[in-house]
């Protein structure tokens, strides 16, 4: 659902686009199934073109390897090498340039068919020092990484506070009402809404007087009915 609502917006955007160059309005056909079939992506087209299901990989890629979650001595990173020089990047901060010129891990379609040896071998190595340790040698060497946050860890990540994701909208009721912030910026601002998230029930009476046009006595009735 959350995917489809952005695929509708897209949908939505474009019609305005073609309404303004030619006048003309657009029936949009958004259908949930077919958001998760399209998100499917590289693995909808693996399968697609092969005729092969996708075997269960958990957090790992089925095409580039290694590109998936390890764990340390502390916690677990996510680590994704996407080509071979970040492999031999990748392989000297870990302390082993012997799995460069090793023939089973020297390109990406030999990494990927001994995936098994391979992300053994890096499960070991890693496992030998925290998760901020690694992130420091391989952000240094060039190598995308991050670390697996529990929410906590994110909401006091520097960059998501220095973004200020998190907002505070006054409420009537309930004081102050902590919500994320939209993630689109134009002209450098968040376009969010300032009307906080209403509470259970909050509206009921606005809706019911202005939708059904109910007379407030009988809207408090229905209320002290327990039927809103």
């Amino acid at each position: 659902d959350l995917v489809s609502g952005l695929y509708a917006t897209v949908g939505i955007l474009s019609a305005l686009q073609e309404r303004t160059r030619t006048g003309k309005g657009a029936h949009i056909d958004i259908s949930l199934l077919d958001c998760q079939v399209a998100m499917l992506a590289n693995q909808a087209m693996n399968f697609l073109t092969s005729g092969q299901a996708p075997a269960r990989l958990g957090n790992a890629h089925p095409n580039i390897v290694p590109y998936e979650a390890f764990p340390t001595a502390d916690r677990h990173i996510i680590v994704a090498v996407g080509n071979d020089n970040q492999f031999a990047s990748f392989a000297r901060a870990a302390g082993h340039s012997e799995w460069i010129s090793d023939e089973r891990f020297a390109t990406n379609p030999a990494r990927v068919a001994n995936r098994a040896a391979l992300t053994g071998l890096i499960s070991e190595t890693l496992r030998t020092r925290a998760a901020t340790e690694w992130i420091e040698n391989f952000t240094a060497a060039g190598v995308p990484v991050a670390p697996i946050n529990t929410l906590d860890r994110v909401f006091q990540d520097p960059h998501v506070e220095a973004r200020g994701l998190v907002r505070e909208l006054p409420h009537a009721a309930a004081g102050r009402v902590p919500t994320v912030a939209s993630p689109i910026r134009i002209h450098g601002e968040s376009q969010m809404s300032a009307t906080p998230p209403p509470l259970l029930g909050e509206h009921t009476a606005e809706v019911l007087a202005e939708k059904l046009g109910l007379p407030p006595g009988e809207v408090s009735q229905l209320k002290a009915d327990g039927t809103t």
